[in-house]
């Protein structure tokens, strides 16, 4: 059986088969920007573009979008507030707002959110569903701050 080949970041993702039902096709650049022989950069398309966009949406903070002041999931923001355990369960809220708020295509199944106050860190690991499919995607990241 054939298989699609995905990013080098979505380990998870290498093994789908090309053979799906799918009523929807999901595209998105490839934020890496490498580049095809032809010149043109590469495309991520279906599980791929919608776990570059979580990740993407999750790791964006707070007033960074013009007009938007709320877009994103502001966790590296929770890394300068004091240390306490409220810290995870306000990530893991921000983390789960933001995708049902500005992510239609991802279905959330379970957001797991550590705090690492001692590193000065944050890890999650979401999964999700990719709407109008059968595919799991599960996001793993960790988000420190810098001194």
């Amino acid at each position: 059986m054939a298989t699609k080949s995905f990013a080098k970041e979505d380990k998870n993702l290498g093994d789908v088969s090309i053979i799906s039902a799918r009523s929807a096709n999901y595209s998105d650049i490839d934020l890496s920007f490498d580049i095809k022989t032809s010149g043109d950069v590469y495309k991520k398309t279906h599980a791929a573009a919608v776990k570059q966009a979580v990740k993407n949406l999750i790791m964006t903070n707070f007033y960074e979008k013009p007009f938007e002041p709320f877009f994103g999931g502001d966790i590296s923001g929770l890394l300068f507030e004091l240390v306490g355990d409220d810290i995870s369960d306000e990530a893991r809220e921000n983390i789960i707002s933001a995708i049902e708020y500005y992510e239609p295509r991802a279905k959330i199944i379970d957001v797991v959110v550590n705090g690492q106050p001692e590193r000065n860190s944050i890890s999650a690991r979401i999964e999700f569903q990719v709407v109008n499919t059968e595919e799991i995607v599960i996001l793993e990241t960790a988000i420190s701050r810098l001194r």
